[in-house]
């Protein structure tokens, strides 16, 4: 992302975020667009601004569409489940035949490419929790289709988790780039970056508090504040995660990149050169799941289903009253690191109020029951009996 703009154009993009509704925000985009400077550094903002016009129009023309009565194709879909996990990859890489093999959802599966135009959803069930699987259109290498694109990386940007669908009878690194590239068009990440921003704006006279968890790079606090003022950000709390520069707060002021935890489901364990394929893929890909399957023969849903919990950061927690035997049959699902008091907040506001002590059978503790505090960190697969005051 560029720095030094001119300020009129820092004074638009104020107008930009200020827009109260899609045709306001589309006309100060076109005028923000007018006024960077057209040069390498201001590329990927560019097109960043182009992607956001395009979008635009075509929720300008939905809204257009439905109050004419005319029906119009949006891509969102209602979450459902513990997670929503949009499916992506090249046509003919297996998506329709893994959405066929574990949902009950009505897919075409062919042979003949880009069969599938609109995302097609269904239930997965893995033990007790359930994942919500959607199919979403092939990204294309031969031509690219903005209108099919920008709906695809929305609905991919709403998701909770994105599944990657690597062909292992074609090369995999070639697949992983491409559908990364695409990702990236939308502004998502699936590899966690070390430093990461965080602006959340408050009202008007709260002023402006900068919070930096690890260090500044060729910068000072008050070189952040200035850059915010600058775009009219006056009010608000910046969070700033890792070693960042001047560059990154103002990526995040543009609204920078959203990280979206991801698997890599490897397809075609069964035909030649797969092993080879799938050992490319390890060699070369750190800090994210593979999973290689082979739907002709067969999908372990098992294997799938704990890879896919695994890697969505999410955990069942189960509740005992006390007197009871036996827990809860159904888990509440929490984020990974959630804590005693989280269960609490979410069962009812009163346990949250009233908390005094828990219980927690657990495999991996020297002794169950044992008592724990609010702070205690759960797991997947604990018992928790609350007691309040």
């Amino acid at each position: 992302m560029p720095t030094n703009l001119p300020a009129e154009a820092k004074h638009k993009w104020s107008e930009v975020s200020a827009a109260r509704t899609p045709e306001e925000k589309l006309r100060a985009l076109q005028e923000f667009l007018s006024l960077i400077p057209k040069h390498k550094g201001t590329a990927k903002l560019c097109a960043h601004v182009k992607r956001q016009i395009s979008i635009l129009r075509r929720e300008i023309e939905e809204k257009r569409k439905r109050r004419g009565g005319r029906s119009s194709q949006t891509f969102l879909i209602e979450k459902e489940g513990a997670a929503q996990i949009v499916i992506v990859g090249l046509t003919n890489s297996g998506r329709s035949s893994l959405l066929s093999s574990l949902t009950n959802a009505k897919v075409t599966v062919s042979e003949a490419p880009y069969t599938t135009q609109t995302p097609t959803p269904g239930m997965f069930r893995f033990e007790d929790v359930y994942f919500q699987l959607i199919e979403a259109p092939a990204f294309t290498t031969e031509y690219v289709n903005e209108k099919m694109l920008n709906l695809t990386l929305n609905l991919c940007r709403n998701a909770d988790m994105l599944a990657l669908m690597i062909d292992l009878s074609m090369d995999p690194l070639w697949q992983m780039q491409h559908i990364t590239s695409e990702l990236e068009k939308g502004r998502i990440n699936i590899f966690k970056r070390d430093v990461r921003v965080e602006i959340e704006r408050k009202h008007f006279g709260s002023g402006l508090r900068i919070v930096v968890f690890g260090r500044l790079n060729g910068c000072s606090v008050e070189d952040v504040k200035d850059l915010l003022m600058s775009y009219r950000i006056h009010d608000g709390v910046v969070k700033i995660y890792g070693e960042a520069s001047l560059d990154d707060v103002e990526e995040a002021v543009f609204g920078g990149f959203i990280y979206k935890p991801a698997v890599i489901i490897a397809n075609k364990m069964d035909v030649e050169g797969a092993e080879r394929n799938l050992s490319l893929l390890k060699e070369h890909l750190e800090g994210i799941r593979i999973i290689p399957i082979s739907c002709r023969r067969g999908i372990d849903r098992k294997v799938l289903g704990r890879g896919l919990l695994e890697a969505s950061g999410l955990i069942r927690v189960y509740t005992k009253e006390p007197g009871e035997k036996e827990p809860s049959p159904e888990p509440f699902i929490l984020k990974r690191g959630s804590t005693v008091l989280d269960l609490a907040r979410r069962i009812h506001s009163e346990f949250y109020e009233r908390f005094s002590c828990a219980k927690v059978w657990a495999e991996r503790l020297p002794f169950s029951p044992q008592k724990v505090g609010s702070s205690f960190i759960l797991e997947d697969g604990d018992v928790v009996e609350l007691h309040t005051r």
